[in-house]
């Protein structure tokens, strides 16, 4: 199954598969399309462009996050133009295989998307060299650039706190507590996604920690 929003793209890639001996089970504009009927149809393998419709964020990869919760037993190959390290982390921390990402400016020749289709289907892993280096650098701990302030912020976020709680606590300001919110968003390279979610994802990084 395929889910890419720009129509040129999307067919050329179905035309790629079919002669690569491919069968595309499904081709969407946009992922939710793609969610929709991917339980009825049970793919192989699914490539997903991060940003597409309705915002042009990261539909995608959260589309293929989803799908590795509750479809384990399908590849993904994420074929976009944009490294999205949070989500590219996520997808391979179960550490099991049949993951994939690629950058669409990078991909040197169509064997090379044949060969990435091949092997992530059969439970492989090909991640794009630029994809590499945004996962290694992602190692350092990312919570040695907050400040002490930022550092209380995120530990209340942990406990649950809204803003209006965590002001509460500190006996600071709303916009402060935003503020702090903010930055702690921007340091730990969460930007692009929606700010419930950021929140999740913030207070994972500190619980990992």
């Amino acid at each position: 199954m395929l889910a890419e929003d720009s129509v040129l793209l999307r067919e050329g890639l179905v035309r790629l598969f079919d002669e690569a001996g491919f069968e595309t089970v499904g081709a969407f504009g946009d992922a939710e399309s793609l969610l929709a009927e991917i339980e009825d149809v049970q793919p192989d393998l699914v490539v997903l462009d991060v940003r597409m419709p309705p915002t042009f964020r990261d539909e995608g990869v959260r589309a293929a996050v989803h799908i590795r919760r509750t479809l384990p037993g399908i590849g993904i190959l994420l074929l976009s133009q944009y490294v999205e390290g949070a989500y590219a982390q996520e997808l391979l921390a179960s550490g099991e295989g049949g993951v994939g990402y690629l950058l669409k400016d990078r991909v040197a020749s169509l064997d090379e998307l044949k060969d990435a289709v091949s092997r992530v289907s059969v439970g492989g892993t090909v991640l794009d060299p630029q994809v590499v280096r945004e996962l290694i650098g992602r190692r350092v701990d990312p919570l040695s650039s907050l400040t002490p302030r930022e550092r209380e912020v995120l530990e209340l976020m942990a406990e649950g706190r809204t803003n209006a709680g965590i002001a509460e606590r500190l006996f600071i300001g709303i916009g402060a507590v935003e503020k702090n919110v903010t930055a702690i968003f921007q340091k730990l390279g969460l930007e692009g996604s929606g700010s419930d979610h950021r929140r999740v994802l913030a207070v994972l990084a500190y619980l990992q920690r």
